[in-house]
């Protein structure tokens, strides 16, 4: 089972309508059995952020977490917050990271606005509910709030379930358990035409084998269910723009990001949740039907990477490390225009510190007399200890080990501290915290 018996229970005593209810949460049982989907826009600069309500709408059944709603796993970049309107009872809230927070670390956004769809998954209220959406930057300061109301009903909240026969061609790979009880991966074709499909399919089995190869997801593997989404493309491929090659797919996906050639990712969020429209899902992985090498994961956002690249299958694990498992990259190379990360910090992510507040990230795993930091000497090549040289940066930040699937391709696993935080992932998602 994926869910605890006491929330089965809480579920089971709201007789008055379909109810998602969290043990502490929401007592009272005022979310309904639904999702409610949130559009956002969020712009600006460098210096300055602005969140815009674009649209709600809501669809049958709720199939994100059913446990522990009303707190976060980790600090994210941004947050969603849901509280009753009547009570002020938070009824839901989550963690986030985003392209245009990543954006506006970069020298483009020192010279222009830009703008960055966004879109989040939420339990239906059954009455009126309030919504918070916050921004932070790498500093852990705010940057940008909007608190808005959402009824029930509003004429306006449109009911955007499709029929079954709109549903985007789609097929089981695994299934742990009811999509209310697991953890939701849907994996999404993007530049394969309909006559590819099968080439799909089978890319996506390789992505899913992928994935449960790799400890604690085969642990798991009952508490995750992953379907493969087969949505067809006008054109092959995605598109280059450094080679001046664009191609008309779903998710218009394209490489150089931010001028950065590997970085391959959508900006067509609104696209990619309406492709998906009508099935139970929660984690996005997009797969692109190219050789090309790149990809990205943003967390509780999407991964997206290429398909035909030797390098696949190390590739989709370590993207899906970051947006599932909210873990930072472990490389550094000492080029970013701003830092990420500073000594008065300590970072939201699990598996890297600045050691302004270790004790809370991997300290448990040291043994006894490890020194802090540690020598990344032949001797602990199998030690867990606290390398200097993480999240972008040879000095300051530290990593957990001396390999690991968040630091490069030619690791053959999670490290022990990447573990931990994905295992710690899971069962927050899954489990009641005592």
């Amino acid at each position: 089972m994926c869910r605890n018996i006491i929330v089965l229970m809480l579920s089971l005593a709201c007789v008055l309508m379909p109810a998602v209810c969290s043990a502490g949460a929401s007592d009272d049982c005022v979310l309904r059995d639904s999702t409610l989907r949130v559009n956002y826009i969020f712009s600006g600069t460098d210096s300055s952020a602005v969140i815009a309500l674009d649209r709600m709408s809501f669809t049958d059944g709720w199939y994100g977490r059913r446990v522990n709603m009303d707190t976060v796993p980790v600090g994210g970049n941004g947050r969603i917050t849901m509280k009753d309107a009547e009570t002020g009872k938070v009824l839901y809230c989550n963690s986030f990271s985003t392209l245009f927070q990543e954006w506006q670390t970069t020298e483009e956004a020192t010279r222009v606005c830009k703008s960055f769809e966004n879109v989040y998954l939420l339990p239906m209220p059954s009455r009126e509910a309030e919504i918070t959406v916050e921004l932070f930057d790498v500093k852990g300061r705010r940057t940008a709030s909007l608190t808005h109301h959402a009824d029930p009903s509003d004429i306006l909240i449109r009911h955007a379930s499709p029929d079954s026969s709109e549903v985007a061609p789609h097929r089981y790979l695994h299934t742990g358990g009811s999509p209310d009880e697991c953890i939701d991966v849907a994996i999404v074709a993007e530049g394969y035409t309909a006559e590819e499909a099968g080439l799909f399919y089978e890319d996506a089995a390789a992505a899913a084998d992928a994935l449960f190869s790799h400890e604690p997801f085969g642990k798991y593997r009952d508490r995750i269910n992953i379907v493969a989404v087969a949505l067809p493309s006008a054109d092959s491929g995605v598109s280059v723009p450094e080679d001046g090659e664009w191609k008309e797919t779903p998710l218009h996906s394209h490489f150089s990001t931010f001028y950065m050639d590997r970085y391959l990712t959508t900006l067509n969020i609104k696209d990619l949740h309406d492709a998906l429209a009508g099935m139970p899902y929660e984690h996005i992985i997009i797969l692109a039907n190219t050789d090309v090498y790149g990809g990205g994961g943003i967390y509780n956002s999407y991964t997206l990477t290429t398909a035909h690249h030797s390098q696949f299958r190390p590739v989709v694990v370590h993207e899906f490390g970051h947006s599932f498992g909210a873990l930072a990259d472990e490389y550094y190379y000492d080029d970013m225009y701003v830092e990420y990360y500073y000594p008065d910090v300590e970072p939201w992510e699990q598996n890297i510190t600045t050691l302004h507040d270790f004790s809370r990230k991997w300290a448990n795993l040291l043994d006894e007399g490890t020194p802090v930091p540690t020598p990344a000497s032949q001797e602990n090549i199998h030690k867990v200890g606290v390398y200097e040289g993480a999240g972008y940066q040879s000095k300051g930040v530290y990593r957990g080990y001396q390999s690991c699937r968040m630091l490069d391709n030619k690791s053959d696993s999670f490290c022990p501290v990447c573990r931990q935080a994905i295992e710690r992932m899971i069962l927050f998602n899954t489990e009641e915290s005592l």
